[in-house]
């Protein structure tokens, strides 16, 4: 009788974690009724489409836009604010402005031997092989990289303002 691995059972836990506990718009608004009905109609409407609006309050933005990965606090006209950062992964092409290593030295294209010699605290060192190995340019694996992509600032429970970010690479 085969048994299955704790590592193996753990990673399809996990994965059956992250397909259930997906948060959509239609989600939130199916499982929490009671704050969608307590909108008005325009609020309403405009949640349906996942867009907010200056003066929405948290419930409703929290059910437009889901709940955000960081929260920071502040002030703002003398007032405690808070603002919600909602990020994104995205590919980072190499030599792009979210991925600045493309290009560096001499050995990065895969150049292998000897390269360079140093003295450091009277010992002598020499690198053998490539300085610059980046393991994301010679692998599968695409670089990703987090940014923030909107922002959205309430004081006393209510939208001041909030941003939809544009990366310069678009």
């Amino acid at each position: 009788m085969k048994t299955i691995s704790k590592t193996r059972l753990l990673g399809v836990a996990a994965v059956g974690l992250c397909l259930t506990s997906c948060e959509t718009l239609e989600n939130r608004i199916s499982e929490h009724p009671d704050i969608f009905n307590s909108l008005s109609p325009r609020d309403q409407a405009l949640v349906r489409q996942g867009q907010i609006r200056s003066g929405m309050s948290t419930n409703a933005v929290w059910l437009a836009w889901g709940s955000p990965e960081q929260k920071t606090v502040g002030e703002m006209r003398g007032h405690p604010s808070e603002t919600w950062i909602y990020v994104e992964n995205r590919y980072a092409p190499y030599g792009s402005a979210y991925y600045p290593y493309y290009g560096y030295g001499p050995g990065f294209y895969g150049g292998f031997g000897f390269h360079h010699g140093f003295i450091h605290h009277g010992r002598n060192f020499a690198f053998f092989g490539d300085p610059f190995y980046d393991p994301f340019y010679y692998s599968y694996i695409p670089p990703t990289i987090s940014i923030p992509y909107k922002t959205v600032t309430f004081s006393n429970g209510r939208v001041m303002s909030f941003q939809h970010l544009v990366p310069p690479y678009r």
